[in-house]
């Protein structure tokens, strides 16, 4: 594999960045890794189990070096959708295969939804369909007091509850709607706000995201092969019961993936899972 290309795309409302990894003598399509808001450096040591084949990764608008140039405030999942729409198209390569993660599994579920034929193979990574599971109500109420949080006192005081949030196991419960909450000090994070107010999670995305409400319809009448992961570790995390949930929406059952929500990560980010055991259960899913 050589080393990445960069590239950059016009969008509406913001410039795209994208890396263009030149594979081997294998046949199979472009291998498109991809997150959100987490960019394409969080798919360095995953990209690295592909060498046979072309990998492409990307900054999502609004992350890293995607900026937006419309002053926006959220971003919307329809808007990534069209965003990877456009990549795919200019690409010029036809299909491809598509690894998506966390909030970038959201949006591959979008694209695909809209546009079927330029998706061979979706692998969706613990999507966080919130809307999907019974406690819809109060995780959406939880993610409006984090992004309340941010806007009011900066990124430490909302970012120490959504780690709180995407830990819980389980639903979201009255008890945990009317707790305390933790503080920047439990996980031993300054408490000074440094006045940015541009995080593409907890400003832009974290409100948008879960609340998506899918084409289920055009989903299954898809020709795209759409396989729902769920880490083996994740337990009752809420990404891996929307991830079920979604899998139940389109009569299929969920494929377990190694470790838990950071399962393909190797130090990037400054989070480790086991990245040589989750390539080789991408591998199998996507020949398969």
């Amino acid at each position: 594999m050589t080393e990445p290309r960069t590239h950059m795309l016009e969008a509406p409302g913001a410039v795209l960045h994208y890396d263009v990894r030149e594979g081997g003598t294998g046949d199979g399509p472009v291998l498109l890794l991809i997150g959100s808001p987490m960019a394409a450096p969080g798919f360095t040591t995953l990209a690295g189990h592909f060498t046979d084949r072309t990998v492409v990764t990307y900054d999502p608008r609004g992350s890293e070096r995607s900026v937006r140039t419309d002053g926006a405030a959220e971003t919307t999942p329809d808007e990534h959708a069209d965003d990877l729409h456009r990549l795919i198209a200019a690409l010029g390569t036809g299909p491809v295969d598509l690894f998506a993660s966390s909030g970038g599994a959201v949006n591959a579920l979008a694209l695909v939804a809209q546009h079927p034929e330029q998706v061979r193979t979706l692998v969706a990574h613990e999507p966080p369909a919130s809307a999907e599971l019974p406690d819809a109500k109060e995780l959406l109420a939880v993610c409006e007091d984090i992004r309340a949080t941010y806007l009011s006192s900066g990124f430490e005081p909302a970012m120490v509850k959504f780690i709180a949030l995407v830990s819980l196991q389980g639903p979201v419960t009255a008890e945990y709607l009317n707790g305390p909450g933790p503080s920047p000090a439990d996980f031993g994070l300054p408490t000074e706000d440094d006045g940015s107010r541009d995080d593409p999670l907890l400003g832009q995305n974290l409100v948008t995201c879960g609340p998506y409400r899918h084409n289920f319809e055009a989903l299954r009448a898809a020709q795209t092969s759409i396989v729902i992961a769920v880490g083996a570790d994740s337990g009752e995390e809420m990404a891996a019961r929307a991830a079920r949930a979604v899998a139940a929406r389109l009569g299929t059952e969920p494929v377990e993936f190694p470790d838990g929500h950071g399962g393909f990560l190797g130090g990037e980010y400054g989070q480790t899972g086991k990245p040589e055991a989750f390539a080789a259960a991408l591998r199998q899913t996507i020949d398969d």
